[in-house]
């Protein structure tokens, strides 16, 4: 049996009111423009996460070309979403806030500012001296962009794709393990408890947390790592005050961070060794699942609490569709990056804002 390796962030599910207004936005200010796949169907794997029933949805998956994870924007088509049922406060549980790079903080500000972004406060350094400042987009949901030296490839764009999560977690220690070991963001930047004044941008007031900051290895593997790039997670605690879980009494698929995925190689190996450790597949594809022209084998897990963890070993991909050129990985060693050549291909399927 192979052992499994975690070759970065894929993509955050997004879930939105409308897909293609939502997308539109992320193309603009977070140059988000190549579409993995576009996709209308019913969601019938996932009625664990639905109330039991199937749900008809439709997503895109979205990429920037310099480099990080994707953006999965989701749209239920079958009924209306809905939105968190109380202010979502730092510490709360589940995804809080995208980390999204960026090769000039100041520059990017600036940008941010010009195309009137809901910008919540000016660059400052964190605690690891990383330059970052937090938005909001339309929609509600926190981004982090943060200045960052992993990059696949470099054109005129300020940002690249997803860098990282934060993640609200009950108890630090208890998370760890999941995150570090099975997930491979092996490297702590930072694990420490304090008083943060500007460290809560969800919250009027501040507050006392736990906070850890861990980093994947800067080898990348697997067909799209380089495209990846390095990823951080970044777990945080309310010290002081049981936290409420962000999708307590909704949907998977309703509004906000549904959900972050990891690029997998090897999942049986993953399957084992997570269900050895307390963390069995609450859904999975058992090899197979057809988004429209890409396929593969995904899987959910739940993290301690309850936030929703998916794993895609991808196994075919469309390169240029409107020329029938695909790419079938399922035979490709793993662990061996594609040439940049052929991953630099996927952006002639670019569409512009």
């Amino acid at each position: 049996m192979n052992k499994a390796t975690i070759n970065g962030i894929q993509q955050v599910g997004i879930g939105v009111k409308d897909a293609n207004k939502a997308w539109e936005w992320y193309r603009k200010v977070f140059k988000m423009d190549v579409p993995i796949f576009q996709d209308s169907a019913e969601a019938g794997l996932m009625t664990r996460y639905t109330a039991g029933k199937v749900e008809k949805r439709h997503a895109i998956l979205a990429m920037n070309m310099q480099g990080g994870g994707g953006f999965e924007i989701w749209q239920f088509t079958s009924r209306t979403p809905t939105g968190p049922n109380k202010k979502i406060l730092w510490g709360d549980l589940g995804i809080l806030a995208v980390k999204i790079r960026c090769k000039d903080i100041q520059a990017t500000y600036a940008y941010m500012k010009s195309n009137n972004v809901d910008i919540l406060g000016k660059p400052t350094k964190n605690p690891i001296g990383i330059w970052h400042f937090y938005l909001k987009d339309p929609f509600g949901n926190l981004f982090e962009i943060e200045e960052n030296q992993s990059w696949f490839s470099k054109n005129n764009d300020l940002t690249g794709g997803v860098s990282g999560v934060v993640i609200g977690v009950t108890d630090i220690e208890k998370s760890l393990p999941l995150y570090q070991s099975h997930y491979q963001h092996s490297e702590v930047l930072f694990n420490d408890t304090q008083v943060w004044e500007d460290f809560n941008p969800l919250c009027e007031e501040n507050g006392t947390f736990s906070r850890a900051i861990l980093r994947s290895p800067e080898k990348r593997t697997g067909a799209f790592g380089k495209l990846l790039c390095q990823t951080t997670v970044e777990l945080v605690a309310d010290k002081n005050f049981k936290r409420d879980k962000i999708y307590n009494g909704r949907l998977w698929g309703d509004l906000g961070f549904i959900h972050v995925c990891f690029d997998v190689s090897g999942m049986k190996s993953l399957r084992s060794n997570l269900q050895e450790s307390g963390y069995p597949f609450t859904v999975d594809s058992n090899n197979g699942f057809d988004m429209g022209k890409a396929a593969g084998h995904f899987a959910y897990i739940e993290d301690p609490d309850g936030t929703l963890i998916e794993m895609v070993e991808t196994h075919k991909i469309p390169i240029i569709e409107k020329w029938g050129l695909f790419l079938n990985l399922k035979k490709r060693k793993q662990g061996k990056t594609l040439p940049d050549f052929i991953v630099k291909m996927l952006s002639l399927n670019r569409v512009k804002s």
